[in-house]
């Protein structure tokens, strides 16, 4: 697969050197807090987690989101579409902004744009999901407190479908559960309104 480009990001294959500040994000409780992550990761998880992902089917890779900065581009997280059902033509998206100076800029948004166009018009998906952290993989959840996340979802077109109570314990309490999902069709309508 070649680079995924938008205004300001772009996506791109994982290589193994980016695991290394993987690491320092997913051991940053900021950047993990709406995550499923509760445990420090070692760096020897995070290179297992890569050796394991390399073997993932290619449309289910794990991607880098990196900015433009200069002249050349910076990493700020990454993405992807897993959990692809082919006969349902389903697949959930994941993402995490670990660079928190970059927060709250419109990257997360952009991406997942991005994400829905690769998902629809290059995977032929009907129906995708996101997974900001995973229960299991058909449904896209986003914690109800994080409303940053929520905004930037409906930004990209994601529409709530119904919430779990109480489903996930982190930090010391139990938090509802927002499922959000994108339909192909209202994919189309949304590009034909631009």
């Amino acid at each position: 697969m070649s680079m995924i480009y938008g205004e300001r990001v772009r996506l791109r294959a994982t290589e193994r050197e980016d695991v290394k500040r993987f690491y320092v994000w997913v051991n940053d409780p900021e950047v993990t807090r709406y995550l499923s992550l509760y445990l420090p990761m070692s760096t020897v998880d995070e290179e297992n987690w890569f050796d394991s992902m390399t073997k993932h089917d290619q449309n289910e890779k794990t991607l880098v989101i990196e900015i433009r900065d200069g002249g050349g581009w910076k990493m700020i997280g990454n993405c992807g579409v897993f959990g692809i059902d082919p006969v349902s033509r389903l697949g959930e998206l994941g993402i995490m902004l670990g660079e928190k100076e970059e927060w709250n800029k419109g990257y997360g948004t952009e991406t997942m744009t991005l994400l829905l166009r690769h998902g629809f018009d290059t995977l032929n998906l009907n129906r995708i999901f996101l997974r900001v952290y995973n229960l299991n993989r058909i449904f896209l959840r986003v914690y109800a407190e994080n409303a940053r996340a929520k905004r930037a979802y409906e930004k990209a077109g994601f529409v709530e479908e119904g919430c779990l109570r109480e489903a996930v314990y982190k930090h010391g309490k139990y938090d509802d559960v927002i499922m959000m999902s994108v339909l192909r069709a209202e994919w189309t309508a949304r590009k034909k309104e631009k």
